[in-house]
């Protein structure tokens, strides 16, 4: 019987590598490989295939890094082709250039020095902003973990978003270098536009309160932006934890992501091959990770705040990444910049979770269309979504519905809110005034 518990464990190829042991509390492991501390892919391994003696992960560590290795240390033939819409075909990278990467000497340690070499540009001043909302037992562990930065960054910012209670502010004596800034409207896209314009860095970087973050997460961040066109970096999201069905279910793909451990740029000439059928801008990363100029948001706006938690429910990040690639510039998906998120632990959470993120993805290609006339948003409202679906149920009904196939129904339904929440909402002005809030920045401290 599916106890749907996975070990999660770091497997450092610079260190003698372990043998992978059976636990019956656990379906096996989910193991990721580092070099040091530049991640290098995962695997899921099911308790059938273990015990695995170490040289047996060894040829499974090569097997999952190879990819990656070339795509850092080769111009082509590794390359991640980049997330196409399923009526698409997909052009695929020159053919895997095996013996170029076979002719590197010694390449995991030139992919060391590679970014030892990046680390001495990577300086720009950082904000770091966190958006809750009546978590601070989350909040804590994030607030924590980010005070193993390395280098620290010059300032972060707690937003308290409509809160219940002073929790969140009584916390706060306890992290006394932590800006709090209060604001009363709930939304996630309101609180992240009063911390951009609280912040003081020309580079602002968001994370949320239920993830911890890698030691090196903002210095690879900030790496993504040595290409002045690139506006927007994420990063990549591993779970800090795999204990439950519903957990289970969100890393597999309830969410449609698929977290590559190779990097990829989204840029304008992409935005127009996928316009014709709907730009999939969800793909460029996860809002819990993502890092911005102050350039970007003067250029084409803050976050639209009809959109995300406490609105329509999701998407006011890739809407907002949209805009950045609708405007000429471009997106980095870098995936050496690593946090680990809390998965929801329970079903219950999980199913409206989904919920949300549909009504959310809904409302944002309805916004995408009227607002820049790209019609392809209706084209993957009317005709990609319910190929998906359809797909799923049918998958659902294979499967007895277990699994990522529980959250189907109110994933239909959350479409269904989304066209409700969208005629409703469609005139309402997506930013609040005054026009000019993102122009300057507010540099006094508010602790009080």
């Amino acid at each position: 019987m599916t106890n749907w518990r996975w070990k999660i464990q770091a497997v450092d190829l610079n260190q003698t590598l372990p043998d992978l042991i059976a636990d019956p509390q656990y379906d096996g492991v989910f193991a990721t490989f580092w070099w040091k501390s530049i991640p290098l892919g995962y695997q899921e391994i099911a308790v059938d295939r273990l015990p695995m003696p170490a040289s047996q992960l060894a040829n499974l560590a090569v097997q999952t890094i190879t990819p990656i290795i070339g795509d850092r240390l080769l111009h082509h033939g590794f390359k991640a082709p980049l997330p196409k819409a399923s009526v698409v075909s997909v052009t695929l990278d020159l053919p895997p250039d095996f013996a170029a990467l076979q002719s590197l000497a010694q390449p995991l340690a030139q992919l060391e020095q590679q970014w030892q070499t990046q680390l001495t540009i990577a300086q720009e001043p950082v904000s770091v902003l966190i958006c809750t909302r009546d978590r601070p037992e989350q909040l804590a562990q994030c607030l924590r973990s980010l005070q193993q930065l390395s280098p620290a960054p010059n300032e972060i910012l707690v937003i308290d978003n409509a809160p219940s209670s002073d929790t969140t502010y009584l916390l706060m004596a306890q992290f006394p270098t932590v800006r709090y800034v209060l604001e009363p409207r709930p939304g996630l896209s309101v609180a992240r536009n009063t911390g951009i314009h609280h912040a003081n860095s020309e580079i602002i970087v968001f994370t949320d309160d239920d993830v911890e973050v890698h030691p090196d997460w903002l210095t690879r961040l900030r790496l993504g932006f040595c290409d002045p066109q690139v506006m927007v970096v994420t990063g990549l999201m591993l779970p800090a934890e795999l204990e439950t069905e519903a957990q289970i279910s969100f890393h597999r793909g309830a969410t449609g992501f698929n977290w590559e451990c190779r990097s990829l740029v989204f840029d304008p000439a992409y935005f127009a091959a996928m316009q014709p059928y709907g730009v999939p801008v969800w793909y460029i990363g996860a809002g819990a990770s993502m890092a911005l100029r102050r350039k970007a948001v003067k250029m084409v706006g803050g976050f639209d705040e009809r959109l995300g938690a406490g609105a329509s429910g999701c998407s006011e990040d890739s809407e907002f990444w949209y805009r950045v690639l609708a405007a000429g510039y471009s997106c980095r998906y870098e995936p050496t910049a690593v946090i680990y998120h809390y998965h929801r632990r329970e079903m219950s959470e999980l199913k409206h979770q989904m919920y949300a993120y549909m009504r959310g993805h809904v409302a944002a290609l309805l916004i995408q269309a009227f607002q820049h006339r790209h019609w392809g948003n209706l084209f993957r409202l009317g005709v990609i979504l319910p190929d998906y679906f359809a797909r799923l149920l049918v998958r659902g009904l294979i499967s007895g519905f277990h699994g990522r196939y529980q959250t189907i129904f109110v994933e239909i339904l959350g479409c269904i809110s989304g066209l409700a929440f969208f005629s409703r909402n469609a005139m309402t002005p997506a930013f609040t005034p005054p026009k000019n809030r993102f122009s300057s920045k507010l540099t006094t401290d508010h602790h009080d």
